[in-house]
């Protein structure tokens, strides 16, 4: 592909033309979270441990006909947040580091479960491991590991 339809490709959004511009320009605030996270339910939670489980809807399948990538990364995100919250942090903070191991592929239709532990809330940091699931079958679709800075609050 050339340096040109490389850059066309992104600035598009991965379309061929301008259809869906308006479209995404009038989206919501928060869009993204709610995107890939509708259809999620939670299964349990408990201090240190959320579980939720959903069926990998078609709006979150990449060209091979399986869950982004991308998807994952979101998921390990937002469901380890919500695990931090188990445990009283005042705030989930901003992500300084996060990491997925891919292992399997879940498919469209296929029900997962997304099961996320604290391992460590400090004054400042804090840590969550997060493991995508097929419900069916246990087999690990991916493992990921988030550290998050907590803001810290002000003294004065």
């Amino acid at each position: 592909m050339e340096l040109e339809s490389v850059k066309r490709y992104l600035e598009k959004g991965g379309e061929d033309d301008d259809k869906n511009r308006s479209t995404m320009e009038e989206m919501p605030t928060k869009f993204f979270e709610r995107f890939i996270m509708q259809g999620l339910r939670v299964d349990l939670s408990e201090p240190g441990r959320v579980i939720c489980s959903m069926k990998v809807p078609p709006r979150l399948l990449n060209a091979g006909n399986f869950m982004h990538g991308g998807a994952t990364a979101t998921l390990v995100d937002l469901v380890g947040s919500a695990a931090i919250f188990t445990v009283g942090a005042p705030s989930v903070g901003v992500s300084v580091e996060i990491n997925v191991s891919y292992l399997d592929a879940a498919f469209g239709g296929e029900e997962i479960e997304i099961e996320a532990k604290v391992l460590r809330v400090g004054k400042a940091v804090a840590v969550v491991s997060v493991e995508l699931r097929k419900k069916d079958t246990g087999k690990i679709v991916a493992q990921g590991r988030h550290t998050k800075y907590l803001a810290i609050s002000s003294k004065m």
